[in-house]
């Protein structure tokens, strides 16, 4: 897959692919959306926890990047250009279902703690194993919706997604030392609550995935024949930054770091309908002329 953070991206592709699209080149165009999609894509769906949500943002945050394509002058990489688009419009868009649903870690944990816990046999733990892999990545995606919203993308980009300081500053648009300063408050926010009520991280907490199983299905949360989010993924998000294999965890941060980056690099329902949609929207239509 290519994308803009493995350390074999090259910008000069993008920079070709945009001079082609502005001139009204589709094909050009096209690629250029595919190039970036799995990235905003994942961004999009980690700020939401919707498949949905993530699909809509992904699809309006190319349509307004393609309306302001003409005026970009290459003062800065276009994907520097296009994640601040991307990071200005996940900042200010409409609360998903989800956001609106987590209020804050004390709610979200008491409504895990809510649930259930039973043993599983040694057989429904194999039959199991990717509706336990779905509940980890589900539940500790809820995590980051405890964060406020400049807290989760800083803590996404910087934490999960390892892009350097200085590119997540510009990106966001602020210092790097903010940035730093922002993704430090961010990881003792998560990580504090998250070592007081997680059993991942804290074999004191007595929840774990697995005893929750039984619960999340019987209350509809889960259906193992339908999952979400550990569904349509070659990769997990710690190959964004071109590592081969999640470092061992040599400190309790990396413990904590490794958790959410070992969730997968998902692709969309269908890798071609955001970029379909976008051709049909009226607006693109009319800029190239279709």
């Amino acid at each position: 897959m290519d994308n803009a953070f493995q350390l074999n991206y090259t910008d000069q592709v993008d920079s070709d692919l945009v001079k082609l699209a502005i001139g009204g080149d589709k094909k050009a165009l096209q690629n250029l959306i595919q190039r970036h999609q799995l990235f905003i894509y994942n961004l999009a769906l980690k700020m939401t926890r919707s498949v949905e949500d993530a699909e809509d943002l992904t699809q309006e945050v190319f349509i307004k990047a393609i309306t302001a394509l003409a005026k970009f002058e290459g003062k800065s990489k276009f994907r520097t250009w296009l994640y601040r688009i991307t990071v200005n419009h996940f900042l200010n868009a409409k609360k998903s279902k989800a956001e609106l649903q987590t209020i804050d870690f004390e709610t979200y944990f008491n409504s895990i703690d809510k649930v259930p816990m039973e043993e599983l046999t040694a057989i429904e733990q194999n039959e199991l194993t990717d509706t336990i892999e779905e509940i980890r990545i589900s539940c500790t995606a809820g995590m980051l919706l405890c964060l406020d919203r400049e807290q989760r993308i800083i803590y996404i980009l910087g934490e999960m997604f390892e892009i350097d300081h200085n590119l997540g500053a510009e990106i966001v648009g602020i210092s790097a030392g903010n940035f730093r300063i922002r993704l430090m408050r961010a990881r003792k926010d998560l990580y504090n609550w998250m070592n007081e009520r997680c059993g991942l991280v804290n074999k004191e907490n007595p929840c774990r995935c697995s005893k929750k199983t039984k619960g999340y299905i019987e209350a509809g949360v889960v259906d193992p024949n339908n999952l979400i989010f550990n569904i349509r993924h070659k990769e997990k998000i710690y190959e964004l930054s071109g590592q081969k294999a999640v470092s061992i965890a040599e400190t309790v941060e990396d413990l904590y770091k490794g958790i959410f980056q070992q969730h997968p690099l998902q692709e969309p329902v269908t890798s071609k309908k955001i970029v379909e949609e976008i051709f049909n929207n009226n607006l693109i239509k009319l800029i190239l002329n279709l």
